[in-house]
């Protein structure tokens, strides 16, 4: 057995509650080890820890358009890679028309998190539909296909030789955020019965280790006549999750996990009331996640902890750095605050460093290292 060190201390002008009565004219910022979970302090400054005038380096905050990336072709494995690292792989994918083709992914469990569209999937396990806001769990060497009611935007996070599952609940039980009930499964309906009649010639383009390979078979293979057990594709909206709140206190984002997978999570924020005590902080707090890298993708809703940031657009914090709440949000959020929020969000914090994809130009905002900038510091 093993433990952090743990020997609280205050030193000079501090607070006794984090994110709470911070001392007149300072900026709080948490430092803290293993994602909000180990032992942490918190600094306050005279500064903004986000005051600084120029930045130099590759490593920096990066902010991603992918409504700017071009798609060619009509598989998902022509997704744009984004984001990456041993554990995880993010990609964009955007669709118009139905797939005439399987995809499989051997090497892990893939999330499809559905930013816009709808439409049906169908895999080995039967029929899904799905909205705008599912997030689609497929377990690894799964076929599957879409058909498009709508044009498809679709974040693909694949959890690279591992598989999701739930987060722990600790105190507030295994009901909390969403009832493991309201998950949907893929069924064995009449419209999947009814794919099975086609007699042409079916293509399964198999990812694995990283290289294509291409199935052929002379009949649909989604031929399940029926099946057991607890391993299938599901689905859950973001509408269903029920997020934990504290009016007095800012909570952390471990507090909405979502999925976890091996070397990272996936946290959702949803709508929810903004902490209605007077002296708790209304935004995220200033804090350095140096164990962790940060991803937010932007789904829906005014995001009212960033500025100039609009939906589709994927931030990269980098662990190793201050960041927080930017300038004109966190004075909005002082002299006039709202009452909750309406954003929608997927954020992943992954365990160990992200490398950036090469990007078209145009995609990339090189300017958002700079969007912390205060006119006085």
């Amino acid at each position: 057995m093993r433990h952090w060190f743990q020997f609280p201390i205050i030193e000079g002008k501090a607070s006794r509650q984090a994110h709470c009565d911070l001392p007149d004219g300072t900026y709080e910022r948490e430092c803290g080890k293993e994602g909000f979970f180990g032992p942490a302090s918190h600094m306050y400054h005279k500064h903004p820890p986000t005051g600084w005038i120029n930045w130099e380096g590759p490593l920096r905050p990066r902010a991603i358009d992918t409504t700017r990336l071009e798609q060619p072709g009509v598989t998902p494995w022509d997704a744009s890679l984004l984001l990456y690292n041993d554990n995880l792989k993010l990609r964009v994918w955007n669709s118009l028309q139905n797939m005439d083709h399987l995809v499989r992914n051997g090497d892990g469990d893939e999330v499809l998190f559905v930013h816009q569209g709808s439409g049906h999937l169908y895999c080995d396990y039967g029929h899904l539909t799905f909205r705008d806001g599912d997030y689609i769990v497929i377990p690894r060497a799964t076929s599957w296909r879409i058909e498009v009611d709508n044009p498809v935007s679709l974040l693909l996070i694949e959890a690279s030789n591992s598989g999701y599952q739930m987060a722990e609940r600790g105190l507030v039980g295994q009901h909390a955020i969403f009832d493991p009930a309201i998950l949907e499964y893929a069924r064995i309906d009449e419209l999947f019965l009814a794919q099975q009649s086609s007699d042409q010639h079916w293509h399964v383009l198999l990812k694995a280790r990283n290289h294509m390979n291409t199935i052929t078979y002379p009949y649909n293979p989604l031929d399940a006549q029926g099946w057991k057990g607890d391993l299938t594709v599901f689905k859950l909206n973001w509408r269903d999750i029920r997020p934990l709140m504290s009016h007095r206190y800012h909570l952390p984002p471990s507090a909405h996990s979502t999925f976890v997978a091996n070397g990272f999570v996936i946290c959702t924020f949803v709508p929810r009331p903004i902490e209605s005590d007077p002296n708790a902080l209304k935004v995220p707090f200033y804090h350095n996640n140096d164990d962790y890298d940060e991803v937010l993708f932007y789904h829906r809703g005014n995001f009212f902890s960033r500025d100039n940031i609009e939906a589709g657009m994927i931030t990269h914090h980098p662990c190793g750095f201050s960041h927080g709440p930017h300038p004109k949000a966190l004075a909005t959020s002082q002299q006039n605050p709202k009452k909750e929020t309406d954003e929608v969000a997927v954020m992943i914090d992954a365990r160990f460093p992200l490398e950036i994809a090469e990007l078209p130009n145009g995609v990339e905002n090189k300017d958002y290292v700079y969007s912390w900038r205060h006119e006085k510091c």
